[in-house]
């Protein structure tokens, strides 16, 4: 299965990013042996509206034209439903199996996700119960994905 990250707003060069490049390289290193990879990850522009609902919108557009057809979509939302690591792991696994190429995860902009996303969306998961930046986010959901395949092949990373 092919995953693709796509976030609203642009990771400017620094720690934040390296360390979310990091993850994201080992992701792609390890997860064709589980049958995961990596696709792409995509920036959007944030919409500079005057209202929110406007931003959410115009953003929304933009993350339903990334969408490859038939694709899953996974939202990451702070009211979204909290995994643990191998709740993420087994999630990741079912949605491989299930006969779809492509899984999208997307982090919104700084007023969240529109109510049309979240009803398209196959999952709406959160990061825990508190807001994050969206430059911690992308590092915690990059390290998820690459400790979601070492718990698939059984690798000694993920020790709970």
């Amino acid at each position: 299965m092919r995953i693709g990250l796509f976030a609203v707003g642009r990771l400017k060069a620094g720690p934040e990013k390296d360390l979310a490049v990091r993850y994201l390289d080992r992701f792609a290193k390890t997860g064709p042996a589980v049958g995961l990879e990596l696709a792409r990850v995509a920036e959007m522009v944030e919409s500079r509206a005057a209202n929110a609902e406007t931003r959410k919108r115009e953003e929304a557009v933009q993350l339903e034209k990334a969408l490859v057809d038939g694709s899953l979509l996974v939202l990451l939302d702070e009211r979204g439903k909290a995994l643990d690591s191998e709740a993420f792991a087994n999630l990741l696994a079912t949605f491989r199996d299930s006969g779809k190429r492509d899984l999208m995860i997307a982090i919104g902009g700084a007023d969240g996700l529109d109510p049309a996303l979240h009803a398209r969306a196959d999952a709406v998961l959160c990061l825990g119960k508190m807001t994050w930046p969206h430059q911690l986010v992308r590092i915690l959901i990059a390290e998820q994905l690459y400790r979601a395949v070492t718990i698939l092949s059984g690798h000694p990373y993920h020790r709970a």
